[in-house]
């Protein structure tokens, strides 16, 4: 059996009863909604995005995290809001991504919060520029028992790599990789699934088939190719990738670009799932990077009445009507992700 596979069935074997049955209601919700036009929420979301920090170590051209642009704090997750919060929605709750914007392992508790989640059945995913995968920082995440692993890596050559990651030394990004799977040989752990993700741009789309090479002698488990979002790309980008396959945008006759999907008024992730920031606000998906659409305060409210109270519905209903009337949406590209 491939490593893949044992992902996938690592995955279904968090599937209880009571999860089942509250995924069920969630799509059932979705698509009455569609039919009525009006927001139906039956069930609690299948996944949340819990931020552990906002701090990076890294500075990406197009990453709020990475350019300092934030206007809101940065910070650290408390122990106390990340684990009521999971207390209250771990008998629904199937996967847990410990990740918004910043590095995750900045934060000094992260290990014990992912094992926390883990003991409460949840399958645990986190996103990392492996900056600081060091032996004994391997070793915890292969004995925390995170389920999946995504090492971001966009490129083979530190010349290219850099160009997007910039401060980040490749070195350091392989040698974390090693660490890790040392650790899982060594543990006999079949966890974590281990991903390259490579950010696919312009400087490094040439470098896709070395990438993939790379996986296969450090012993990856998957490369994942992700498409890039560009905040600025109706006048075009250097970041643009000409493989069509992996551009998010499309080049018109004028010369100006403009996103490939057609923008249409539903959005599933607005009741599967959502977003966390460390400091306990909730929005509604990963797009929001700023917080700019808080639908609630988890010091102030339990998810439960917050995902189904008025600031929600009254989203959900904006979405069903018009979702050009959201700006973060217009630059939204869900489902273009391509996995290989």
């Amino acid at each position: 059996m491939n490593s893949s596979s044992r992902d996938g069935i690592r995955f279904l074997s968090k599937l209880t009863f009571r999860r089942i049955w509250n995924a069920l209601k969630i799509i059932v919700g979705f698509y009455y909604s569609k039919i009525i036009q009006k927001p139906v929420m039956m069930g609690l979301p299948m996944s949340i995005s819990f931020e552990p920090t906002t701090s990076c170590n890294l500075r990406c051209p197009e990453c709020p995290s990475g350019l300092r642009s934030f206007t809101r704090p940065i910070g650290m997750l408390k122990e106390q809001l990340f684990k009521q919060t999971i207390d209250e929605l771990a008998s629904t709750l199937l996967y847990l991504i410990f990740y918004f914007q910043g590095e995750p392992y900045l934060h000094p508790q992260f290990l014990e919060l992912v094992s926390y989640a883990v003991k409460k059945g949840i399958y645990t995913a986190t996103s990392t520029n492996a900056h600081y995968l060091t032996d004994e920082q391997a070793k915890k995440t292969v004995e925390s028992g995170l389920d999946r692993l995504i090492i971001s890596i966009d490129g083979t050559t530190q010349e290219t790599y850099q160009q997007y990651r910039v401060g980040g030394n490749l070195e350091k990004v392989i040698e974390g990789t090693k660490n890790v799977i040392k650790w899982k040989k060594t543990l006999n752990s079949s966890t974590p699934h281990v991903i390259f993700q490579f950010l696919v741009v312009k400087p490094n789309q040439h470098q896709i088939d070395e990438v993939k090479e790379l996986a296969k002698q450090l012993g990856v488990d998957e490369v994942g190719l992700k498409t890039a979002q560009i905040y600025d790309y109706e006048n075009g980008s250097e970041l643009i990738p000409t493989l069509e396959k992996y551009a998010r945008y499309q080049q018109q006759a004028d010369g100006s670009y403009r996103i490939k999907n057609k923008l249409v008024n539903h959005c599933w992730k607005m009741w599967h799932s959502c977003v966390i920031t460390w400091d306990g606000l909730v929005v509604p998906c990963c797009f929001d990077k700023d917080a700019e659409f808080r639908l609630g305060n988890l010091k102030e409210q339990t998810f439960t009445k917050l995902w189904n109270g008025e600031k929600y519905r009254s989203f959900r209903q904006t979405l069903i009507h018009s979702r050009q009337e959201i700006e973060m949406c217009k630059n939204c590209t869900e489902g273009t992700q391509v996995w290989q």
